[in-house]
């Protein structure tokens, strides 16, 4: 037993966790170029059109996240219990639930895109070309879903440099494609849509490669065990619970959003300036949040405590000593960041208010972050769902408090309050997690 926990090094958390680091760090780039490409068309409308489009789209693949978490804590278990039979099938269940869920996109896009577009009212040009975006965007629905499944399997197996070169094929095809169909043959919005159409199912092809590894030995064909009822009951409750915990959080982060635009103009620019050090705080999290997840579950899988506490640790010591930097670096550079933002003096006034806050926030939402990747590496899942309904609820009571008597300032702090209470919840369930990983 000694020799196993030996094996989990500092080198090992770092080579699960960068490579999700400078994943997270692509992601904006192919925004900023669809956006970029269509804006050289010289019309507002495409642009709208894009980012309305892109927007719903995102939102709704979003909602099956819970297929990369679930996948990742549930592989990382059969992983740490040596059942490679039940390694491959989580891969094949995952298939099916991301390309069973993409058809069913597929055939309700027409009342499902309405519905959306109802919802995020815009001019009737905009809304015309959004249409047009998202019937093409959605046929890379079962694509795109099934790529959550093959990520968190890939995490599992702390295969995260091949997740990474993943991102890079996806967005690299998709950037080309946008230069050559939108500037090069003149398609427009429709040229963007399909770049990133042709994008997504060529990561797809590319993402089953990578994981060749789950169809060798022919495991993948045991369908007995594939279907077995208790095996998709407990997968269901899994993803389930998780994606309850998610919406819940989206929530609260739509909320902040929306109560934020009741100030004037330069308060709701100055909040959006200032989610961006929040973005770049999840960024470098996440990575050492999934390490958590990879590392937790096999320990679990494996039933071993020690293994278990020192997976724990270890991957929250990296979490928090990136957080001190972070801080750090938000307090001296702060400003700096916020001039490169903005140019607009008022907003970036208002942005140095409240700066503070950000250099709070990543060092009271490690904890939250971190618990999340051990509790989803752990598939305590149902633990997540109510620990996340007791922390909506103090949100929800420290905006009604502090809103009406600090506005903005009362926003900052109810969000804060928000990220503590996460942390703070789930900390207090965390010592009977680590009971449950009995040594054998």
């Amino acid at each position: 037993m000694q020799n196993i926990i030996s094996q989990l090094t500092h080198k090992r958390v770092l080579s699960v966790a960068i490579p999700i680091v400078l994943s997270n760090s692509t992601i904006p780039i192919l925004g900023a170029v669809d956006t970029a490409v269509v804006g050289q068309l010289g019309e507002a409308v495409p642009i709208g059109a894009v980012g309305i489009g892109a927007i719903i789209i995102t939102s709704l693949y979003w909602l099956f996240g819970f297929l990369r978490m679930g996948t990742t804590g549930l592989t990382a278990q059969a992983i740490g219990a040596g059942d490679k039979s039940e390694t491959s099938a989580l891969l094949v269940r995952a298939l099916i639930i991301g390309f069973g869920s993409g058809l069913f996109f597929i055939a309700v896009q027409m009342p499902l895109f309405w519905g959306a577009l109802q919802l995020a009212p815009a001019s009737l040009e905009v809304e015309g070309l959004a249409q047009k975006y998202l019937h093409i965007r959605v046929y890379s629905a079962p694509a795109a879903i099934a790529l959550f499944g093959i990520s968190g399997w890939l995490i599992a197996k702390e295969k995260t440099r091949a997740i990474l070169w993943l991102q890079l094929w996806i967005n690299g095809i998709n950037i080309s494609l946008d230069f050559f169909f939108v500037l090069q043959l003149g398609w427009g919005v429709e040229g963007v849509a399909i770049a990133t159409l042709i994008a997504e199912w060529s990561g797809l092809a590319f993402g089953l490669w990578i994981a060749r590894e789950g169809f060798n030995k022919g495991y993948w064909k045991n369908w007995a065990q594939i279907f077995d009822r208790s095996r998709l009951l407990r997968m269901a409750k899994v993803n389930s619970d998780i994606m309850i915990r998610s919406i819940l959080l989206e929530i609260g982060f739509v909320s902040f959003l929306f109560l934020g635009s009741s100030f004037d103009d330069a308060t709701l620019a100055a909040n959006q300036v200032l989610l961006q050090f929040l973005n770049i705080t999840a960024y470098a999290l996440d990575g050492f949040a999934f390490a958590a997840e990879a590392l937790v579950g096999q320990a679990l899988g494996a039933k071993n405590r020690a293994l278990f506490r020192k997976s724990a640790v270890m991957t929250s010591q990296w979490g928090v000593g990136s957080v001190i930097i972070m801080a750090f670096a938000f307090f001296v550079f702060g400003d700096n960041i916020i001039h490169l933002m903005t140019t607009a003096e008022d907003v970036r006034a208002v942005s140095h208010e409240y700066l503070p806050w950000m250099i709070l926030a990543p060092l009271v939402g490690v904890a939250a972050w971190m618990l999340d990747g051990i509790f989803i590496g752990a598939t305590r899942t149902a633990d997540m769902r109510n620990m996340m309904f007791i922390s909506f609820g103090i949100y929800l009571i420290a905006l009604m408090v502090l809103l009406p008597i600090y506005g903005n300032h009362g926003l900052w702090a109810s969000l804060i309050i928000f990220s503590i209470a996460r942390g703070v919840t789930l900390g207090v369930k965390y010592p009977r997690l680590e009971a449950s990983a009995d040594i054998e």
